[in-house]
């Protein structure tokens, strides 16, 4: 087994952490990697001395920010992502730091599933763009004033909104910054992407749940400075006046390993503070 460490550059803890991590790894026969500024330091071996195809899988230490970058950072592997959270509990990054060490015997032993998640594509009239885990988001940027923009579901015309921009969230992203603005949460496994308006000025404009299998146009309308479109929140974009961002299901899979002993579900239930009844 090839696993590759990715500590926090920020994080205090997360050195040490990651010693101790591949210390244990290593002692159950894995062979543990880290990128070549961090591998002597936590006693592993240095990336570039290997294929990176050939690893397994990429232990993400931060959170959902930090695994969407390691994700955007490394898009050309396939290797599967599982994450421990070093702030507050994560949705992806869902491994708490009280049960790192049950989790990867968990993963030493078989005891997970690799949940495979569908990721979108965003392009630009330029041909350039990106893809995103979680969500492609179009914002008036430097605009003072609310922009218009049109959106085109395949063939047919959805509706002009006037609002401080639109996001395009895919389920695994539902809950990240289309939650914020109002938007449903969509089950990771579903094939289905949410646009949701960012405080749209006619309020009878609510998020909608749309299948993916077709392209979603999006056009800017109004006469003023570019738009941002970013992707994830880790690369950028501009939309000029007239401009068409195209957004369909990329190619590419996000891979998560989904640990047996953490539910989707009572994640949800702890990171929204869910209660049964009223207090």
């Amino acid at each position: 087994m090839h696993i590759a460490i990715f500590p926090h550059p920020r994080k205090r803890e997360s050195k040490n952490l990651a010693i101790g991590i591949q210390e244990y790894l290593s002692s159950r026969g894995a062979t543990v990697f880290s990128e070549n500024d961090m591998a002597e330091t936590i006693g592993a071996t240095p990336l570039s001395q290997i294929d990176l195809n050939s690893l397994d899988f990429l232990l993400s230490m931060g959170g959902d920010g930090t695994i969407l970058n390691l994700v955007h950072k490394y898009a050309d592997l396939e290797a599967a992502v599982i994450g421990i959270n070093l702030g507050h509990l994560g949705f992806m990054a869902d491994i708490p730091v009280t049960e790192i060490y049950p989790s990867l015997q968990d993963l030493i032993t078989g005891q997970f599933v690799i949940d495979e998640r569908l990721t979108i594509d965003g392009i630009l009239p330029t041909g350039e763009g990106d893809f995103a885990v979680n969500d492609i988001t179009v914002h008036r940027g430097q605009n003072p004033r609310l922009i218009e923009i049109s959106i085109h579901v395949g063939e047919s015309h959805l509706n002009n909104f006037v609002a401080d921009g639109v996001i395009i969230s895919t389920p695994n992203g539902s809950t990240a910054y289309s939650l914020a603005a109002g938007g449903p949460i969509l089950k990771p496994s579903l094939d289905a992407i949410v646009i949701t308006p960012i405080s749209p000025h006619t309020i009878s404009n609510r998020p909608i749940v749309l299948p993916i299998d077709e392209e979603i146009h999006i056009q800017y309308l109004s006469d003023a400075a570019p738009l941002d479109v970013n992707f994830d929140g880790v690369t950028q974009s501009e939309l000029a006046t007239g401009d068409v961002l195209k957004i369909m299901r990329s190619e590419k899979v996000f891979r998560l390993v989904n640990l047996t002993r953490h539910d989707y579900f009572s994640t949800l239930r702890t990171k929204l503070g869910w209660a049964g009844k009223l207090r």
